[in-house]
């Protein structure tokens, strides 16, 4: 097997690991311990990471290693603030000009939901929520804008995944894709926006409270052996 082949098997391996937290927001990563962890090559973890640098998952540290990219309240509040001025748009474009086809096949694909605390399940899910959503851009005839969708919900996936585990909100989520695709078939710009904002900001507030009570659950695990901080790190090997 080539070392591309096996440099993409890695990047694989490492993204399911980061969006999934099992590889923690604000760890750190040695090169030699990925290698040990996943069998892999220091080649193909190198250029793993590589690519996951280039995406913003991971951080380099120089002269140690890697960080896995913070999440922290700023970044997902100006995330989801940019979600809420694409996404209203998006939805009130498709719902004047999405064509009867392009509607119907929304509405049909709007029922799909996950298992709660089942990791495997997640990934499935945000997989068939982004292609949902980007589908819902596209059908708003601005090839710029579902592009740019996109790109955000691939980005937030490992945002999104930390949501899901808060509670059990399966049920609630499908409900919420289906009225907003019988609001579009519906052909009502006013409610889609409405029903769009409440969607996101509920979104929100799952990752916000999740992301409060894992920072709490760190803390309480590590305060009988602090560990050593990404900026200490940085302190101590200025570039």
């Amino acid at each position: 097997m080539n070392n591309s082949s096996l440099a993409d098997q890695a990047y694989t391996a490492l993204k399911k690991d980061i969006i999934t937290c099992a590889l923690e927001p604000g760890s750190q990563m040695a090169q030699a311990q990925l290698v040990e962890r996943y069998h892999f090559g220091l080649t193909p973890i190198r250029e793993a990471l590589k690519r996951l640098e280039s995406e913003g998952y991971v951080q380099s540290i120089p002269r140690f290693g890697y960080l896995v990219s913070p999440i922290t309240l700023e970044d997902i509040n100006n995330i989801y603030e940019l979600r809420k001025v694409l996404e209203v748009s998006a939805v009130r474009f498709a719902a004047l000009r999405a064509s009867d086809g392009q509607l119907r096949h929304i509405r049909e694909s709007a029922n799909f939901t996950y298992r709660y605390k089942d990791t495997q399940s997640y990934l499935d899910f945000l997989q068939e929520n982004t292609a949902f959503h980007t589908q819902v851009a596209l059908a708003s005839g601005n090839a710029r804008l579902s592009e740019m969708i996109g790109g955000l919900l691939d980005m937030m996936t490992r945002i999104f995944h930390l949501g899901l585990d808060l509670r059990d909100s399966a049920e609630e989520m499908r409900q919420e894709h289906i009225a907003l695709a019988t609001a579009l078939q519906a052909r009502d710009p006013i409610e889609t926006e409405r029903i769009v904002m409440e969607q996101i900001s509920r979104s929100q507030q799952r990752v916000v409270e999740r992301l409060s009570q894992w920072m709490i659950e760190r803390a309480s695990a590590s305060s009988a052996n602090p560990p050593i901080t990404p900026q200490t790190t940085l302190k101590e090997n200025p570039k």
